[in-house]
């Protein structure tokens, strides 16, 4: 038992290094541009665009803060305007699938899928879905009545005093990453070693099998979907080099993640906006689920023709 416990905090502190080498870099300048003009300026460059998405202009700021940072700067955000729930609505549909995006892509596109096709994916799934929201939905255009939520910021004088809150901002992002990843890798090490990841792994294979993916690809849908991908790729990351997950498997379930990950935190922090949750709850899953389907029946597809063309190709060198 000692030893399983060793191993697990051996793997769990080599795995915080990892993911806090991209962390705390990417969290220590997005900290510090929010207190400079470049978030001032990034806003005002895309408020324009919002009314094709069904947003009024101030809603750029909590989908920048969001994206920059995470749901919840985002929701702070959120509640310091005033928002009809449509468009709160449509904010954390958005914001569901796009949030935390330096970081979240950037740590997952360590497991060896690229950062574009992940950031990609997020971006075009959060726009894609507010246009299809504000074309379908002609209700909520009531004012949204938000629950106890207060908007706080910290006022910063001088450089200094921002330099100091970025370095204790990524800090304290390492030290939850540490308190999180260690001792899940510590649990996932004692059940890898006692042989119940195969009898999860065999309980989860019919689902994993209709997405297109292969049973061992599990522990990364189980994480990604508890967790998040923050804190889940700890678990991907060893799920590539211990359990040999495909390459072609782990960007199946990436695609999947990135449309629905967190489902349980990610859906429940929004129902202080006074918007139905279920119905978000609904178009995370729906929409991972197909989206995963879809291309892994082209993946398939793709290589079987190109399978063919090689095996064609060989017959009529050979004759």
């Amino acid at each position: 038992m000692t030893g399983i416990l060793l191993r697990g905090l051996q793997e769990g502190l080599k795995t915080t290094w990892t993911l806090g080498k991209v962390i705390f870099p990417i969290t220590l300048l997005v900290t510090i541009i929010q207190h400079t003009p470049v978030l001032p300026w990034i806003i005002d460059k895309i408020s324009p665009i919002m009314g094709l998405l069904g947003l009024s202009g101030e809603a750029a700021v909590p989908l920048v803060l969001g994206n920059a940072l995470n749901l919840y700067a985002g929701i702070a955000a959120i509640v310091s305007f005033d928002f009809t729930v449509k468009e709160v609505f449509i904010l954390a549909v958005m914001l569901s699938f796009s949030h935390n995006l330096f970081i979240e892509s950037a740590v997952a596109s360590r497991v060896g899928v690229s950062w574009w096709l992940i950031s990609g994916v997020r971006i075009g799934l959060a726009l894609l879905a507010a246009v299809v929201i504000k074309l379908v939905w002609n209700g909520g255009s009531e004012f949204a009545q938000y629950g106890l939520i207060s908007s706080s910021k910290v006022v910063l004088n001088g450089w200094g005093e921002i330099t100091i809150q970025g370095l204790q901002t990524a800090a304290l992002a390492i030290l939850q990453l540490a308190l999180i990843v260690i001792p899940l890798m510590v649990i996932m090490q004692y059940l890898r070693e006692k042989g119940w990841l195969d009898k999860l792994s065999n309980g989860i294979a019919p689902f994993t099998k209709i997405l297109g993916m292969e049973k061992n690809t599990s522990m990364t849908l189980v994480a990604g979907l508890t967790i998040g991908l923050a804190y889940g790729a700890g678990l991907m990351i060893q799920a590539v080099k211990e359990d040999g997950v495909s390459k072609r498997d782990m960007t199946l379930a990436l695609i999947f993640l990135v449309s629905c990950h967190a489902v349980v935190e990610d859906t429940l922090v929004f129902i202080p906006l006074g918007i139905p949750v279920w119905p978000l709850l609904i178009i995370r899953v729906t929409t991972a689920v197909v989206l995963t389907m879809t291309i892994a029946f082209v993946w398939k597809r793709h290589e079987q023709r190109k399978g063919k063309e090689v095996t064609s190709e060989h017959s009529y060198n050979t004759l």
